[in-house]
Protein backbone atom coordinates (compact mmCIF):
# COMPACT_ATOMS: atom_id res chain seq x y z
CA UNK A 1 0.00 0.00 0.00
CA UNK A 2 1.35 3.41 -0.93
CA UNK A 3 1.80 6.15 1.63
CA UNK A 4 -0.83 8.39 0.03
CA UNK A 5 -3.41 5.58 0.13
CA UNK A 6 -2.50 4.78 3.73
CA UNK A 7 -2.80 8.44 4.73
CA UNK A 8 -6.25 8.65 3.13
CA UNK A 9 -7.32 5.49 4.94
CA UNK A 10 -6.10 6.94 8.23
CA UNK A 11 -7.97 10.20 7.61
CA UNK A 12 -11.15 8.34 6.75
CA UNK A 13 -11.10 6.46 10.07
CA UNK A 14 -11.63 9.69 12.03
CA UNK A 15 -13.28 11.99 9.51
CA UNK A 16 -16.73 11.74 11.14
CA UNK A 17 -15.72 11.58 14.80
CA UNK A 18 -17.88 13.80 16.96
CA UNK A 19 -17.90 13.71 20.74
CA UNK A 20 -21.21 14.66 22.34
CA UNK A 21 -21.20 18.11 23.85
CA UNK A 22 -22.55 18.52 27.35
CA UNK A 23 -25.99 19.59 26.11
CA UNK A 24 -26.16 16.49 23.86
CA UNK A 25 -25.61 14.04 26.73
CA UNK A 26 -28.88 12.44 27.91
CA UNK A 27 -30.29 14.23 30.94
CA UNK A 28 -32.72 11.49 31.97
CA UNK A 29 -30.04 9.55 33.81
CA UNK A 30 -28.67 6.27 32.50
CA UNK A 31 -28.18 3.04 34.38
CA UNK A 32 -24.73 1.46 34.49
CA UNK A 33 -25.19 -0.81 31.43
CA UNK A 34 -26.70 2.07 29.45
CA UNK A 35 -23.81 4.35 30.38
CA UNK A 36 -21.21 1.85 29.19
CA UNK A 37 -23.08 1.30 25.91
CA UNK A 38 -23.40 5.06 25.38
CA UNK A 39 -19.74 5.85 26.04
CA UNK A 40 -18.49 2.76 24.19
CA UNK A 41 -20.46 3.87 21.14
CA UNK A 42 -18.19 6.91 20.91
CA UNK A 43 -15.03 5.05 21.91
CA UNK A 44 -15.55 2.43 19.20
CA UNK A 45 -15.14 5.14 16.55
CA UNK A 46 -11.65 5.72 17.96
CA UNK A 47 -10.69 2.07 18.59
CA UNK A 48 -10.32 2.84 22.29
CA UNK A 49 -10.48 0.06 24.87
CA UNK A 50 -14.01 -0.89 25.89
CA UNK A 51 -15.37 0.59 29.10
CA UNK A 52 -16.85 -2.03 31.42
CA UNK A 53 -19.38 -1.66 34.24
CA UNK A 54 -16.72 -2.69 36.78
CA UNK A 55 -14.41 0.05 35.49
CA UNK A 56 -17.17 2.62 35.94
CA UNK A 57 -17.84 1.36 39.47
CA UNK A 58 -14.12 1.63 40.27
CA UNK A 59 -14.01 5.20 38.93
CA UNK A 60 -16.88 6.06 41.26
CA UNK A 61 -15.12 4.42 44.24
CA UNK A 62 -11.91 6.31 43.40
CA UNK A 63 -13.92 9.53 43.13
CA UNK A 64 -12.78 9.99 39.54
CA UNK A 65 -16.37 10.47 38.39
CA UNK A 66 -19.51 11.50 40.27
CA UNK A 67 -21.53 8.53 41.46
CA UNK A 68 -25.05 7.69 40.39
CA UNK A 69 -28.16 9.17 41.96
CA UNK A 70 -30.72 6.42 42.56
CA UNK A 71 -28.57 4.15 40.34
CA UNK A 72 -28.77 6.60 37.41
CA UNK A 73 -25.75 8.43 36.01
CA UNK A 74 -26.30 12.02 34.92
CA UNK A 75 -24.55 14.20 32.37
CA UNK A 76 -21.68 15.13 34.73
CA UNK A 77 -20.78 11.47 35.25
CA UNK A 78 -21.05 10.66 31.55
CA UNK A 79 -18.94 13.69 30.56
CA UNK A 80 -16.28 12.66 33.08
CA UNK A 81 -16.33 9.11 31.74
CA UNK A 82 -15.75 10.34 28.19
CA UNK A 83 -12.76 12.36 29.37
CA UNK A 84 -11.33 9.51 31.47
CA UNK A 85 -11.84 6.92 28.74
CA UNK A 86 -10.02 9.04 26.17
CA UNK A 87 -6.97 9.97 28.25
CA UNK A 88 -6.51 6.92 30.50
CA UNK A 89 -4.07 5.30 28.07
CA UNK A 90 -1.61 8.14 28.56
CA UNK A 91 -2.29 9.41 32.10
CA UNK A 92 -2.54 7.74 35.48
CA UNK A 93 -5.86 7.95 37.28
CA UNK A 94 -4.25 10.21 39.86
CA UNK A 95 -3.10 12.60 37.14
CA UNK A 96 -6.50 12.49 35.45
CA UNK A 97 -8.14 13.57 38.71
CA UNK A 98 -5.52 16.27 39.27
CA UNK A 99 -6.02 17.78 35.80
CA UNK A 100 -9.77 17.63 36.20
CA UNK A 101 -9.63 19.44 39.56
CA UNK A 102 -7.40 22.14 38.11
CA UNK A 103 -9.72 22.63 35.15
CA UNK A 104 -12.76 22.84 37.40
CA UNK A 105 -11.07 25.51 39.51
CA UNK A 106 -11.19 27.79 36.46
CA UNK A 107 -14.19 26.61 34.44
CA UNK A 108 -17.71 25.33 34.99
CA UNK A 109 -18.00 21.56 34.37
CA UNK A 110 -20.06 22.04 31.19
CA UNK A 111 -17.59 24.58 29.83
CA UNK A 112 -14.56 22.44 30.71
CA UNK A 113 -16.05 19.34 29.09
CA UNK A 114 -17.12 21.16 25.91
CA UNK A 115 -13.66 22.67 25.64
CA UNK A 116 -12.19 19.16 26.02
CA UNK A 117 -14.41 17.92 23.17
CA UNK A 118 -13.55 20.87 20.91
CA UNK A 119 -9.84 20.46 21.59
CA UNK A 120 -9.95 16.68 21.17
CA UNK A 121 -11.60 16.97 17.75
CA UNK A 122 -9.22 19.79 16.78
CA UNK A 123 -6.13 17.77 17.73
CA UNK A 124 -7.55 14.62 16.10
CA UNK A 125 -8.05 16.47 12.81
CA UNK A 126 -4.55 17.97 13.00
CA UNK A 127 -2.73 14.73 13.85
CA UNK A 128 -4.60 12.68 11.24
CA UNK A 129 -4.02 15.34 8.56
CA UNK A 130 -7.62 16.43 8.05
CA UNK A 131 -6.40 20.00 8.45
CA UNK A 132 -3.00 21.55 7.94
CA UNK A 133 -2.59 22.67 11.53
CA UNK A 134 -4.33 22.64 14.85
CA UNK A 135 -6.29 25.78 15.56
CA UNK A 136 -6.37 27.66 18.84
CA UNK A 137 -9.49 26.62 20.76
CA UNK A 138 -11.18 29.00 23.16
CA UNK A 139 -10.53 32.67 23.69
CA UNK A 140 -8.07 32.48 26.62
CA UNK A 141 -4.66 30.90 26.80
CA UNK A 142 -4.17 29.39 30.22
CA UNK A 143 -1.68 26.93 31.61
CA UNK A 144 -4.40 24.36 32.25
CA UNK A 145 -5.50 24.59 28.60
CA UNK A 146 -1.91 24.03 27.45
CA UNK A 147 -1.55 21.04 29.76
CA UNK A 148 -4.89 19.62 28.63
CA UNK A 149 -3.83 20.00 24.98
CA UNK A 150 -0.63 18.09 25.79
CA UNK A 151 -2.67 15.27 27.35
CA UNK A 152 -5.05 15.20 24.40
CA UNK A 153 -2.15 15.28 21.96
CA UNK A 154 -0.59 12.27 23.68
CA UNK A 155 -3.91 10.39 23.60
CA UNK A 156 -4.51 11.21 19.94
CA UNK A 157 -0.94 10.26 19.00
CA UNK A 158 -1.59 6.87 20.64
CA UNK A 159 -4.81 6.48 18.63
CA UNK A 160 -2.95 7.46 15.44
CA UNK A 161 -0.15 4.98 16.12
CA UNK A 162 -2.63 2.18 16.84
CA UNK A 163 -4.57 2.94 13.65
CA UNK A 164 -1.40 3.05 11.57
CA UNK A 165 -0.14 -0.23 12.97
CA UNK A 166 -3.52 -1.84 12.28
CA UNK A 167 -3.09 -0.87 8.62
CA UNK A 168 0.42 -2.25 8.23
CA UNK A 169 0.31 -5.41 10.30
CA UNK A 170 1.32 -8.43 8.19
CA UNK A 171 -1.97 -10.28 8.75
CA UNK A 172 -3.82 -7.33 7.20
CA UNK A 173 -1.82 -7.51 3.95
CA UNK A 174 -3.43 -9.35 1.09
Amino acid sequence: MKDMERNEQLKNTVRDVHLPRYQEIPTVGLYLEQVTRYVNGYLAELSCPTLTPSMVSNYVKQKTIPGPVKKAYGPASIANLMYVALVKNVLSMEDIRLLERQGLEQYKPEQAYDYFCDEFENVLAGVFGLKDEMEPVGSHNTTIKSILRAAILAAVQKIYLDRYLDLVRPERKE
